[in-house]
């Protein structure tokens, strides 16, 4: 989702990470693959399948998939979060292996492509309110997969956004500079006239700042809501230009 940019050179941004920063899931992961598991009659441990999931996550390369078109894109992000999916189950234990898998990934799969399995983090809305309000462009940068798109719109912060920037539109994931560049790029600003606001220290912030812009943490604001009072000490006005 874009949106043309009437923001110009001049003009000032400020982008944020999805999953983490604006957005969270509404349980942790290991209840809900657990959940999935006893529909199948197995019993599996919640505490055990969210570890297994940070574990085999930590591991997953980026999905990106340079080349492809969207179609073919969107097959190869559904494979390789079906390879996260057995794996995680499997890293778990061993002995509680949903015993239909295709069936446990494509419910899992579904479910955390809809907004019900996510909620807007407190401020959020109030944040991208005051940014538009302020004449600044606003944006999500993110390495989630497709599916992100539809997630924001079901949480009512599609409208609010002036573009959505995946690594499946860059080619590149984050903390390659390249895809907080093509986002600027889109919205037709410049990067010392940008801010990134996101919550892992190397991913989001140290690669923000290797492409040029401003970044923030997201644990150093209380809540989102503080952000455009924030903004003038992280990104000036009078910023270079």
């Amino acid at each position: 989702m874009s949106r043309p940019s009437s923001h110009g050179s001049g003009g000032r941004a400020v982008l944020f990470d999805a999953a983490g920063t604006l957005i969270a899931l509404r349980e942790p992961v290991g209840e809900t693959y657990a959940r999935v598991a006893r529909e199948q009659g197995v019993a599996a441990s919640a505490w055990r399948l969210s570890d297994a999931f940070a574990r085999v996550w930590r591991k997953t390369p980026a999905m990106v998939f340079p080349g492809l078109d969207p179609a073919e894109a969107r097959e190869r992000e559904r494979d390789a979060w079906r390879a996260v999916v057995h794996q995680t189950y499997r890293a778990a234990d061993s002995a509680a292996v949903p015993p239909d898998e295709e069936s446990a990934f494509a419910e899992l799969f579904s479910h955390y492509g809809r907004g019900a399995a996510w909620c807007v983090r407190p401020g959020a809305h109030r944040a991208l309110a005051g940014l538009r309000a302020a004449g600044i462009a606003t944006a999500v940068v993110s390495n989630f997969d497709q599916r992100l798109r539809g997630i924001l719109s079901d949480l009512s912060l599609d409208d609010a956004l002036d573009l959505v920037w995946l690594a499946s539109d860059a080619g590149v994931a984050k903390p390659d500079p390249a895809i907080f560049l093509g986002a600027l790029a889109a919205l037709g600003i410049a990067p010392e006239r940008a801010l990134y606001v996101g919550d892992d220290a190397e991913r989001d912030v140290a690669g923000a700042r290797a492409a040029g812009l401003a970044a923030l943490h997201v644990d150093s604001l209380a809540t989102l809501a503080d952000l455009p009072a924030r903004l003038a000490r992280a990104l000036p006005e009078d910023a270079p230009r």
